[in-house]
């Protein structure tokens, strides 16, 4: 009478390493909660261990997360900058804000006019794109989805539809980058103004031509 292999099931159902993708954490995120939801995770492959850049790197795509009190600090004492300089060595960057950012807006106050302008140094000098996550669930799902799309190498990560590759594309890119402006706003704005130096440098009632009553909006955010 043949024998039964008890254990054959659970070696069926036992995951595959090589279907299953990794995520590398730096040691300094051990006391992280986004780490505990990592590791409940069976989606992921999780490895612990010190990195000298970022918090996080998944595949080629090196990330750096931070919550709001975090950002406020390191911009402060400059870290971030640091940092933001470190990851340009990666192919692929990332800034994760963890927690509520419009808190902080909410106020006109000197802070939140520095965060701003901040922000948008980070998007367009150190081309970096940003997320916001609502909290440490939140920040555990994004890397769990970045990882799980490195099962298909052939399709390139990114945050955007398209990665801009010609002059004209990444004017228009850094335009969409700010809030109200769209891909016909950005067109229209390049196509009266010509360079992102004069779009940024055009009065109130210029830019008004085109971005009516956003244009207020838009020279704030700019000038402060």
């Amino acid at each position: 009478m043949p024998l039964h292999n008890i254990f054959k099931k659970l070696r069926k159902n036992k995951p595959n390493p090589a279907k299953t993708p990794l995520i590398i954490a730096d040691i300094h995120e051990k006391n992280s909660l986004v780490l505990s939801e990592l590791k409940r995770s069976n989606q992921v492959r999780l490895e612990i261990k010190h990195l000298e850049i970022a918090d996080y790197i998944i595949g080629q795509t090196a990330i750096e997360r931070k919550t709001v009190s975090d950002l406020i600090s390191s911009m402060i004492n400059k870290r971030l900058i640091q940092q933001l300089n470190q990851m340009q060595k990666y192919p692929q960057k990332l800034l994760l804000i963890e927690g509520d950012i419009n808190e902080i807006y909410e106020e006109d106050s000197n802070i939140s006019k520095a965060i701003r302008g901040f922000i948008l140094s980070i998007i367009t000098n150190y081309q970096t794109p940003i997320i916001l996550t609502q909290d440490y669930r939140d920040t555990a799902k994004y890397l769990i989805t970045l990882a799980r799309q490195q099962l298909k190498p052939q399709t390139p990560i990114s945050l955007h539809s398209r990665i801009p590759k010609t002059i004209p594309e990444q004017k228009q890119y850094i335009l969409e980058s700010f809030p109200s402006i769209g891909p016909k706003k950005a067109e229209l704005l390049l196509k009266e103004f010509k360079t992102l130096t004069d779009i940024f440098n055009a009065t109130e009632e210029e830019l008004e031509q085109i971005l009516k009553s956003k244009a207020k909006d838009f020279k704030e955010l700019i000038e402060n």
